[in-house]
């Protein structure tokens, strides 16, 4: 998985998982939600992802607002919060 450096970064930081599997479609392999703000250009200069992982964002309040990572290559993401909770670079 290319995000799971970051996703064992996180879980030993003792950040909170909220959320984790295939939660939305077909299209989500393993999707795993944290307690935080994810700092999206200060982890993407830090870990130098793939180009597989692109930057996801969802703005819309009626179905969750989350910043964070997607792998295009296994259907993986790591989710934090928009706002509302402590960042994490």
């Amino acid at each position: 998985m290319h995000l799971a450096a970051l996703e064992a970064e996180l879980i030993a930081a003792g950040i909170p998982e909220t959320a984790r599997g295939a939660l939305w479609s077909k299209n989500c392999r393993e999707w795993v939600y944290f307690d935080v703000v994810l700092d999206l250009e200060a982890l993407t200069n830090r870990f130098g992802f793939d180009p597989c992982v692109n930057t996801h964002q969802n703005l819309d309040s009626r179905s969750g607002l989350e910043s964070g990572f997607v792998c295009t290559r296994c259907d993986d993401a790591v989710v934090g919060r928009l706002s509302g909770a402590p960042r994490y670079a």
